[in-house]
């Protein structure tokens, strides 16, 4: 079961492990992750996003190609554009990438710091932390009734009232279905939970 405080706290520490700034895609499908988080400087997010490095990032490519963790500084990781090279003037001098997940639905993600190589024992940590994160945040295969009618009627329109009445419901017992619904689908919002819903193909 997600629980956002568990969730909240491994990507504290994955930021106290990433000094120059992390950056992870959870559950990445056709192209677009479910969720993802970062900390990387803005001025360097910028330059990435103008230069659209994305559809060219070396690291992105190992990803999707790979399953398991290395090191930027890896020689047979192609970067022909020079994105490492680009990123080390901002300060993401050393990095590692981590890759889990099958390839329908796959999480990658990267950590930088400034000073040197991340060691062994960190990459172990990093990927340890990757992988309880990916895990968390694995699309649920089905809600509950309640939950499925208590979205369906946000989702048409309804107010919380108007909703509550027609599921002969309480306010307070619809409240809670879209709470329990939220908190199965990891999102912060109602609206969210409704969009991931229907991407899912539960509702």
């Amino acid at each position: 079961m997600f629980e956002k405080s568990v969730f909240d706290r491994e990507l504290r520490a994955l930021e106290a492990l990433s000094p120059m700034g992390y950056h992870i895609g959870l559950h990445i499908r056709v192209t677009s992750p479910i969720m993802t988080f970062q900390t990387y400087d803005q001025e360097w997010l910028n330059h990435y996003t103008e230069h659209g490095y994305v559809l060219r990032d070396p690291t992105v490519a190992w990803g999707f190609a790979t399953t398991g963790a290395t090191r930027w500084s890896n020689q047979k990781i192609p970067d022909p554009f020079g994105i490492f090279a680009d990123a080390a003037r901002f300060g993401l001098k050393y990095g590692a990438t981590i890759s889990c997940g099958p390839i329908t639905s796959r999480t990658i993600a990267s950590v930088a710091r400034a000073d040197r190589e991340f060691e062994d024992s960190e990459i172990e940590m990093i990927e340890a932390l990757v992988r309880r994160l990916h895990d968390m945040t694995e699309p649920p295969q089905k809600l509950t009734k309640a939950q499925v009618e208590a979205l369906r009627c946000i989702a048409e329109g309804d107010r919380h009232a108007a909703a509550a009445c027609k599921l002969g419901i309480s306010e307070s017992a619809l409240k809670a279905r879209l709470a329990s619904a939220r908190d199965r689908l990891m999102a912060r919002t109602t609206a969210e939970a409704i969009q991931r819903a229907k991407d899912y193909r539960l509702l």
